[in-house]
């Protein structure tokens, strides 16, 4: 089992910036994945970014030059600084964490945080 425990997020004005932490804890994989998920209310929750151990990373097209994803693989955490924030970057954010064995692979959730950016 793998605990992730996420802080930062909060209400912020358009134009604002604001950064989320996670930190995982338990069973954690020599080689794994950790991002964030956004999920706006009515919608889906869709990959915002995400990021290796080896520090690979991939972002969603509309957050691309605002936010960056980073971790900490000694301290086994990720961050989401999130700048230039718009109001279509209101939503749940949610740590993800997903181990990369050969086989037998787990993926876990975060309890989510809210970020709200006001017009």
């Amino acid at each position: 089992q793998v605990q992730l425990v996420e802080s930062g997020g909060g209400l912020v004005q358009a134009g604002g910036s604001l950064r989320l932490s996670c930190a995982a804890s338990g069973s954690i994989s020599s080689r794994d994945i950790m991002g964030w998920y956004r999920q706006a209310p009515g919608k889906q929750r869709d990959l915002v970014a995400t990021i290796t151990n080896g520090g690979t990373t991939n972002y969603k097209d509309s957050v691309k030059g605002r936010f960056t994803i980073s971790r900490d693989n000694a301290d086994n955490t990720v961050y989401l600084q999130m700048n230039s924030l718009k109001p279509e970057d209101t939503g749940v954010y949610y740590c993800y964490y997903k181990t990369l064995r050969l086989y037998n692979n787990y993926e876990y959730w975060g309890q989510g945080t809210q970020v709200t950016v006001s017009s």
